[in-house]
C-alpha cells in the first residue's frame, strides 16, 4: 500500500508574503535608502533601533539587516551586500530561524536583568560559522531600568563582530542613554495607494479576484500596517471564496456603505432628524457597527473639509467617483463653521458610543444632538443679521432716558431674521441686558415665633410643627438660639434649623439645646394661654356678662378683633374684643 504524501500546511499571508531583502521592502525608501548606502560604504553602525507602529516590518527588516550582514553568496566569497543571495547557508539558516549566531529575544517575556547578563556574556564569544553575531530585540521598551543599565557599557564598546537591532513600538520607553548610542530608523505608516497595490498584486499571485474598491477598504482598515492589512486580505479570500466584492468587504468589516454615509450626514446636516435616525437604524440592521458609523461620518466630514480648503484634492487617482461628485456638492452647500462644528460633535458623540453600554442609543443621540445643531446661526451669520436688522430705539421716558437704569437698552425681540425656506424661521431673541440684582434675603427674624412663622413660610412644615409643639425656648438672640427640646422632636432638629437659617438670612446662626436653665412654654402652649386670657378679658366686658347672666349654661366659644371698616354704627373701642356665644347654648330661638 502507498502511502499518500502528507498534505503541505497552509501558511498564511504575512508569513507567505514576509519580505527577505530590501527590494521587498514597501513604503520605507528612506530607510532603505541609508541602510543601502551605508552597508555599500561599509559604514555600519554596531547598533540599530527601529520604531513604528505594529505590522510595518521591523522584525522583518531586523532579519533583512541580518542576512545583508552575513551573506557570503552562491560562491561563499561574497562580502556585506544589499541584495542577500537567499541561497548560501546563511541566508537560508536566518529565513528559517535557526541560525546560531543570530538570537532573537523577547523583551516583553524577559524584562529582568538576568536575561540581559546572560546576554552579555554570550557577547565576547565569537560567532561559532557567521561573519557576526547579531542580537535582535523585540519590544525592547519592556526592559526594566535595570536591564538597561547593565546593557549601557556593552553597547556603547561592543567586540567588533557584534551587531544590535533593537525593534519597539514606544521609542519615548527607551532611556535616552540607551537611543544615544544606537542608530535609530523610522518606519514610517505604509500609504493606503501603495498598500492596495501591494495587495492587488498578492491577490493576483493567489488566483482571487477582488474589486479595486474593496482592495481600497482592507487598505483604510490596516492603517498603514502591512501585516493587519494581509490578514484582512486572506479573511477576504476566505469570506468571498476567491470571488471578493465592496459589499463583501464592508459587511466582513462591519463597515457602513459609502454612499449610505453621505446620504446619512446630508439629513443630519439638513435637520432631517427621522430620516437620519432611520437610516443609523437601517445601517446597524445590516451589520454596521454603531461606533464604525460615527467613524465614517468623522471620515466624511474631514473629506468634505479637505475639499472646501483644497478642491483640487477631489482629483486624486484614489477618489472614488461618489466621493467626488457627492463630495463636492456637499463641500459647497455646507460653511467652513458648520463642518467644524460637526466635527466636536462628532469626536465627542464617538468616544461616548465606544463607552456607553447599549451603543446604538449614544449613536443615535450623537446624530440627534448634531441635527439640531445643524440647524443654529453661526456667530457670524447672528452678527450679520443683527446688522440687517438693526433694534429699534427704546423709548424715551419722562427724563429722556430709556427704560433702563443706563439709560439705553439693546434689545432685538421677536423678529424673525432668517428663515431655511422649509417652513420654519429662525427668530433671534435678545432680552434687554438688566443688571443682575442679588437675590433678596428674608428679614432677620426677631423673636422666635417669627423663626417658626419663617419656616412654616418656607414650606418646612415638619420642622415649623417640632418648632411649635415641641421646643421650649431658653434665651433668643439674633444668631443665637437655645432652647429645651422634648423627646419627640428630631434627633437633628438643632444643626437643621442652624443650617436653614443661616442660608436663608445670610447670616451664621448657632442653635444649641439647654436642659438645665428655665426654659418658656411652647409656642403652642403660649397660644392657648393667650386664647384662654383673651376669652376671660371678653367675660369681664358688661354686655358680655349680661348675655351670660341672662343665658344660664353659654359659653364663650371665639374672641375676634372687629376690623375698623367692619363695625358696626356703634363700634367698640379699636382692637377691643367681640365675643360669639355657643348657640347651642341657648335654649330655643332667640335674637341677640
Amino acid at each position: 500500500m502507498i502511502d499518500s504524501p502528507a498534505p503541505v500546511p497552509y501558511r498564511v499571508l504575512a508569513r507567505k508574503y514576509r519580505p527577505t531583502d530590501f527590494a521587498g521592502l514597501i513604503g520605507q525608501d528612506a530607510l532603505v535608502r541609508t541602510l543601502s548606502n551605508a552597508i555599500q560604504s561599509g559604514r555600519l553602525a554596531h547598533a540599530f533601533v527601529l520604531t513604528g507602529v505594529r505590522g510595518v516590518g521591523k522584525t522583518t527588516t531586523a532579519r533583512i539587516i541580518a542576512r545583508a550582514l552575513n551573506c557570503i553568496g552562491i560562491d561563499g566569497r561574497g562580502g556585506p551586500t544589499i541584495e542577500p543571495c537567499g541561497a548560501c547557508e546563511h541566508c537560508r539558516a536566518i529565513a528559517e530561524d535557526r541560525h546560531v549566531d543570530v538570537l532573537e529575544m523577547d523583551a516583553a517575556s524577559r524584562t529582568g536583568v538576568d536575561g540581559i547578563r546572560d546576554l552579555i556574556d554570550s557577547v565576547r564569544y565569537r560567532p561559532t560559522s557567521a561573519r557576526y553575531k547579531i542580537y535582535i530585540v523585540d519590544e525592547v521598551h519592556m526592559l526594566s531600568t535595570a536591564a538597561f543599565n547593565a546593557l549601557l557599557k556593552t553597547l556603547e564598546e561592543p567586540p567588533e563582530h557584534v551587531k544590535f537591532v533593537f525593534a519597539t513600538t514606544e521609542i519615548r520607553k527607551i532611556p535616552v542613554t540607551v537611543l544615544s548610542r544606537c542608530q535609530r530608523f523610522d518606519l514610517r505608516r505604509v500609504e493606503m495607494e501603495v498598500l492596495a497595490a501591494h495587495f492587488a498584486a498578492i491577490a493576483e499571485k493567489e488566483g482571487a479576484e477582488i474589486a479595486p474598491a474593496a482592495l481600497r477598504l482592507i487598505a483604510r482598515a490596516a492603517d498603514g500596517s502591512v501585516r493587519d492589512g494581509l490578514s484582512l486580505l486572506d479573511q477576504a479570500i476566505s469570506h468571498g471564496a476567491g470571488q471578493v466584492s465592496e459589499t463583501q468587504v464592508r459587511d466582513m468589516l462591519g463597515l457602513a456603505d459609502r454612499a449610505r454615509v453621505f446620504d446619512l450626514l446630508d439629513a443630519v446636516m439638513k435637520g432631517e432628524i427621522a430620516a437620519a435616525l432611520d437610516q443609523t437604524a437601517d445601517q446597524y440592521a445590516a451589520g454596521a457597527d454603531p461606533g464604525v458609523v460615527l467613524q465614517d461620518m468623522l471620515e466624511l466630514v474631514h473629506w468634505l473639509t479637505r475639499l472646501k480648503v483644497t478642491p483640487d484634492a477631489a482629483e486624486a487617482v484614489t477618489v472614488s467617483e461618489t466621493e467626488r461628485v457627492k463630495g463636492r456638492q456637499m463641500a459647497d452647500s455646507l460653511s467652513l463653521a458648520a463642518l467644524t462644528r460637526a466635527w466636536q460633535m462628532l469626536l465627542k458623540g464617538l468616544a461616548e458610543t465606544r463607552s456607553a453600554p447599549n451603543p446604538l442609543q449614544a449613536a443615535e443621540m450623537a446624530v440627534v444632538r448634531l441635527a439640531y445643531a445643524a440647524e443654529l446661526p453661526t456667530p457670524a451669520e447672528l452678527v450679520e443679521r443683527i446688522r440687517a436688522n438693526p433694534a429699534p430705539p427704546p423709548p424715551r421716558g419722562p427724563a429722556g432716558g430709556g427704560g433702563f437704569a443706563g439709560g439705553t437698552a439693546d434689545a432685538v425681540a421677536g423678529h424673525h431674521v432668517g428663515g431655511n425656506g422649509g417652513g420654519g424661521a429662525t427668530a433671534l431673541k435678545m432680552q434687554p441686558a438688566v443688571a443682575a440684582q442679588p437675590a433678596r434675603l428674608p428679614a432677620m427674624p426677631a423673636g422666635f415665633a417669627e423663626v417658626a412663622a419663617l419656616f412654616a413660610e418656607k414650606r418646612e412644615g415638619v420642622v415649623a410643627m417640632h418648632l411649635r409643639n415641641h421646643v421650649n425656648l431658653v434665651s433668643f438672640e439674633p444668631g443665637r438660639l437655645e432652647w429645651r427640646q422634648h423627646a419627640a422632636a428630631a434627633a437633628d432638629l438643632a444643626p437643621k434649623v442652624a443650617r436653614l437659617l443661616s442660608e436663608w438670612t445670610g447670616r451664621r446662626w448657632t442653635v444649641s439645646v439647654n436642659a438645665a436653665d428655665p426654659a418658656q412654654p411652647t409656642l403652642a402652649e403660649q397660644e392657648i394661654g393667650a386664647e384662654q386670657r383673651r376669652r376671660q378679658d371678653a367675660a369681664e366686658l358688661p354686655l358680655v356678662k349680661a348675655v351670660l347672666a341672662a343665658f344660664p349654661g353659654t359659653t364663650i366659644q371665639v374672641v375676634r378683633d372687629l376690623e375698623p371698616e367692619a363695625a358696626p354704627d356703634s363700634p367698640p373701642a379699636d382692637g377691643e374684643p367681640v365675643a360669639e356665644m355657643d348657640e347651642e347654648m341657648f335654649p330655643g330661638e332667640q335674637d341677640l
